[in-house]
């Protein structure tokens, strides 16, 4: 290859600004589509703390895609600047408890987002106890703040309420005093608060908001406001559309939504297209799926990946005489799963510890388990249903077994 030729795109034909399609991509107020009302209802719940008093401590629910964290980043970062006009001293920490799930990984967190120069607080990333970083992090807020909100993003993914009843509890408890702390839960499980302490879950749950599934329109507003990531005249006509009425009748993300945009835009882009088609969509549909999905099951054990491959072989083999989503019986989908062990040349887990394995897949929503009760005859057992496309679980697990 000699050096003049070209490598690299100099020109993208097709993205300007590809930022606006990424999902980590915090969008300016004109691009926040559709949560008007939720946007309106967070914000009364945390007004106080513009002048200093104690906001609101607030639980939002809503399915994955439905601008919970977005709103939550938004409202936070709009009080701050509100609440500077008023000489009030104000901040906020996110927290994503995925990641962050131990209470001493998330207060680690808080403690160093909130942390600032003028402070001569050292917060390492580890090798403290997590007493002595709720100290730290309690003389950092007293020192520097009037008002700190936190947001727990996938609230429900932490270990225990240990860290709830430390922000809940901070100021009755006399480990700050003058500093307020507001807590913003998020999660897409609305049951959540039911296995909360009944302790944290009376100082804690002050406000509820239930996010619904974006409809088409919104979806087709939200694509629409994000549309100038892309060159002038390249998006034909028909794509925001047909993108949205596929996400709104399939799940109304709209993360999921933008990632079929974006990636419609790239299958244009590797084909060397002049505009991005409709036949794009469908094709990013299914790699937005799929990736997806592979990023779920990124660092989980084999057998995890047998045994959800008991689960697909079982789905996909289901008649037309079951129903839609088939349920399977554990004891079956562990007899699947012995035989995918024995092709494997690998020694099969016991059938309690393949429980606890599906119990891990139901915590991450790949499927869903539905207690039955079969009379005096049969007892109790669990049925699980595979939440996923079976052909794109199956796409998945062949690349990750291999």
């Amino acid at each position: 290859m000699s050096e003049s030729d070209d490598l690299f795109i100099r020109e993208d034909p097709i993205f300007v600004n590809k930022e606006l399609l990424e999902i980590s991509h915090l969008p300016d107020e004109d691009r926040i589509v559709g949560r008007d009302e939720e946007i309106s209802q967070l914000a009364n719940a945390v007004n106080p703390a513009i002048f200093g008093q104690s906001p609101s401590n607030v639980l939002i629910y809503g399915k994955t895609g439905t601008g919970k964290s977005l709103c939550a980043k938004y409202i936070s970062g709009r009080l701050v600047d509100t609440a500077k006009e008023e000489d009030v001293d104000a901040t906020f920490a996110y927290v994503d408890c995925a990641q962050d799930g131990t209470e001493t990984q998330a207060v680690q967190t808080i403690a160093d987002t909130v942390n600032t120069t003028d402070t001569d607080i050292y917060i390492p990333d580890k090798g403290i106890s997590t007493a002595t970083y709720y100290k730290r992090l309690w003389k950092i807020l007293d020192g520097q703040y009037d008002v700190v909100l936190v947001i727990l993003d996938e609230i429900d993914k932490l270990e225990d309420d240990a860290i709830l009843m430390q922000l809940s509890r901070a100021g009755e408890a006399g480990k700050i005093e003058d500093c307020k702390i507001g807590v913003m839960g998020i999660s897409n499980k609305i049951k959540y608060k039911d296995r909360m302490d009944e302790r944290v879950k009376s100082s804690l749950c002050e406000r509820e908001f239930v996010f619904p599934p974006y409809d088409a329109n919104q979806l087709n507003d939200i694509m629409e406001a994000r549309s100038d990531a892309f060159h002038e005249g390249v998006l034909e006509e028909g794509v925001i559309p047909r993108a949205a009425a596929l996400a709104a009748r399939e799940h109304g993300d709209a993360r999921k939504a933008i990632d079929i945009l974006r990636y419609a835009g790239e299958i244009a882009q590797s084909t060397n297209a002049k505009t991005v088609s409709e036949e794009f969509v469908v094709q990013a549909r299914e790699r937005a799926e799929t990736d997806r999905f592979r990023e779920l099951l990124s660092g989980s054990t084999p057998h995890s990946r047998y045994v959800l491959q008991a689960l697909t072989i079982l789905s996909l083999n289901h008649t037309e005489d079951d129903s839609e989503n088939a349920g399977f019986r554990t004891t079956r989908i562990y007899e699947v799963y012995e035989e995918i062990c024995r092709q494997e040349n690998s020694d099969a887990l016991s059938l309690r510890r393949v429980r606890d394995l599906l119990k891990e897949h139901a915590f991450l929503d790949v499927i869903e388990q539905t207690r039955h009760s079969g009379g005096s005859a049969e007892g109790s057992y669990t049925e699980h249903t595979l939440l996923e496309e079976p052909d794109v679980v199956q796409n998945v697990l062949a690349d990750t077994i291999d």
